[in-house]
Formats: C-alpha cells, structure tokens, sequence
C-alpha cells in the first residue's frame, strides 16, 4: 500500500488569451494521507479552480502528475477510462442546483449515477439509495422531489450523496458551502466531517474561507498567482504564518478592532514588493 492516498507532483497548466500566456498553476504540488484533509486557499484568480478541474479530469496539465493509490491518472479517454477516473475522483461543486437535473427527482437522480457505476439490481439499487440519503441526513420524503423542492443546504446534501455514490477514494469540495447559510455551512461541514470519518475518505477542500477550512483540513495550502506560497499544519500556519501572502489573506477577515485601511496598505506593499 503507498503512503498516500492522493500525491501531486509539480503541476503546471497555462491558458493563452489575447497573444499573451497566463500561468494559472505554476509548480503546485502536495500529498493527501489515507483519510486526511487538505485545504486550498487563495483569492480569485489564484488558481485554486484550475487545480480542482486538473484533479477531476475536466482539464489536462501542461506537466506534472496525479496519482490516487499510487497510479498515475491520465486524461480519460473512453467510457471505462471515465468512469475509472470517476471512482477514483468526485467533486462537489458550488451551486448544487446547477448540477442537478431540475426535471428528475432526486432518488432517480441517485439510481441513474448507481446504474452507471455499479451491478447492483434494481432492490440493490433502491437499499443503497436509502443507505445514502441516511448517511447525509435525508430520507424517502426527499428521494421522491424535484431538486427545487429542497433547500440550499438539502440540494448540497443530495449533491454529496450523488458523488459518494460512485464509493470515490477521493472528494474535491470547490466552495461547496459558500453559497450555503452559516447555519446550514455548519451542518454540511459536521455532516463532511462524519463521512470522513466513517468512510476513510480523503478530502481536498478548496475555498476562500479561511474560517472553514480552519475547521474541516488537517493542512492547508495558500496560493498566489498560481503558485504555492506556503504549505503547512492548518492551525500553525492561520496561527502563524510565514508568507506575507498568508498574512494579508488573515489580515483581510473582519473581526473586532478591524482595520480595513490596514489591510489597504499592506496589500499595497505586497504589490510593491
């Protein structure tokens, strides 16, 4: 068995717009233990989205490698290599809504992913949907309505069942409960918690709350303009950060004695520098 769950090595991806070159992701790289929980941050811009697309297969980097249980993940081509990937890496995007079918209720939602990805019969594919509504805290009631019947926090939850159906090794979340209520952030946060601990599943986080990924990740990686500028344990390095970066990003949280105008400042010596 390797090491870790998830190794990335030195991954680089431009973009060309207008006759020039943009480097969104410039020589990242990290490793996920069996279980563990990383957390991407940085501001738009930064890259963290071009890492989440790379880790999922949306988008082939330039150079560099992802490896889940040691294998090499290539760029899928073909319907077994699609869903190989796919058992290999989920991801949970932002807006649940927009990646749910609005004209299917939400246990076919569930039964058609189940299809797909496994040989269980039609009573097998009924027991797990159960199974996975119970695990992110729906039920019957839930699998027979439209997404739009749901809540925010629900449609997130349903969007969590879905990409765990495939019994994924690894769970992108990129800003996954940004849009939610902080009443509701706190739920699905606990309910990632729980699964991660019951499942063994790694977690790679990605957001620009500092606060959340305080909360869910073991460690924590900050990007600048597409590269890593620092990487550490998350309470050690929102503690105490090295990188001026790190600082701005924790300067810039509103909390009592708040200076907006230092802020300001700061970012402008950063730009100078």
């Amino acid at each position: 068995m390797t090491a870790a769950l998830l190794e990335v090595e030195d991954l680089h991806k431009c973009y060309r717009t207008q006759g020039s070159v943009v480097e969104a992701v410039a020589g990242v790289g990290f490793t996920l233990p069996f279980g563990g929980s990383i957390g991407i941050v940085g501001e738009s811009g930064s890259g963290k989205s071009t890492m989440a697309r790379m880790l999922i297969g949306l988008e082939a980097p330039d150079s560099g490698t992802i490896r889940v249980d040691g294998k090499p993940l290539e760029r899928p081509r073909g319907r077994a290599a699609r869903l190989e990937r796919a058992k290999a890496i989920q991801i949970v995007f932002q807006d649940p809504y927009l990646s749910l079918d609005p004209r299917m209720p939400v246990g076919d939602a569930l039964d058609a992913v189940l299809r797909l990805h496994t040989q269980l019969d039609r009573g097998g594919r009924k027991r797990r949907i159960g199974e996975l509504l119970s695990q992110v805290g729906l039920g019957e009631r839930e699998a027979s309505v439209l997404p739009r019947r749901l809540s925010g926090g629900q449609r997130q939850r349903v969007a969590i069942a879905r990409a765990l159906a495939v019994d994924p090794r690894v769970l992108v979340l990129d800003e996954a409960v940004s849009a939610l209520d902080v009443s509701v952030q706190a739920q699905v946060l606990n309910l990632l918690r729980d699964i991660r601990e019951e499942t063994g599943i790694g977690l790679v986080f990605i957001s620009h709350d500092l606060a959340v990924v305080r909360y869910v990740c073991d460690e924590t990686l900050v990007m600048q303009r597409g590269r890593m500028v620092e990487r550490g344990p998350t309470r050690q390095l929102l503690d105490r950060p090295s990188a001026p970066y790190t600082q701005l990003l924790l300067s810039a949280v509103p909390r009592a004695g708040w200076d907006p105008e230092s802020v300001i400042r700061l970012r402008r010596e950063l730009e100078r520098a």
